[in-house]
């Protein structure tokens, strides 16, 4: 999986590309985590994200309530089969997928 980060501001986007599966979960839960100092509103781009795995569900939950407390997270450009999987986990109810 490929990860490009990129901040202006106090904004900053993550745009992922390839597979969020249990071995690239750990690289983007580290990405996030050093990435957030001034930080206060995050997209994470899945416009290029082929798979997602229920460890990559799992960091951007975390994602999520780290960024409730600063200032707000959003999904963008999550394809079709991307967004099933949201669906039947119900991540379309905990997250802001745009």
């Amino acid at each position: 999986m490929n990860i490009t980060k990129n901040q202006i501001g106090d904004e900053l986007t993550i745009s992922l590309e390839g597979r969020l599966d249990t071995l690239t979960a750990p690289a983007l839960e580290k990405e996030i985590k050093e990435g957030l100092g001034s930080v206060d509103k995050l997209t994470i781009d899945l416009k290029k994200l082929d798979y997602i795995s229920s460890a990559g569900l799992r960091v951007l939950l975390q994602a999520e309530k780290l960024m409730s407390r600063r200032g707000g997270m959003k999904v963008a450009n999550a394809n079709e089969a991307i967004m099933e999987i949201f669906d039947v986990t119900g991540f379309t109810d905990i997250l802001t997928i745009e």
